[in-house]
């Protein structure tokens, strides 16, 4: 009679965590077996797109940069 009392009672404190990450671990694999993976030609052109926008973004940046600092040192002197 005690066991089904134990059966009949919630899971609590961290038998109740480990249970939740093992489903969640299975969510997980789940999902991931739907992912669709870029192949190695179109990694390799997203990728050469995303360093050359930080390549100019930096190039403007470090133009702007410049030329704040030459007009702020001409206001301050």
């Amino acid at each position: 009679m005690k066991k089904n009392a134990e059966a009949e009672l919630p899971k609590q404190g961290i038998m109740q965590k480990i249970d939740d990450l093992r489903v969640f671990f299975e969510h997980a694999k789940v999902e991931l077996k739907k992912v669709v993976w870029p192949d190695k030609q179109e990694t390799i052109s997203t990728s050469s797109a995303v360093l050359l926008l930080v390549v100019v973004l930096a190039l403007f940046l470090g133009v702007v940069d410049l030329v704040l600092t030459k007009i702020i040192a001409a206001v301050l002197s």
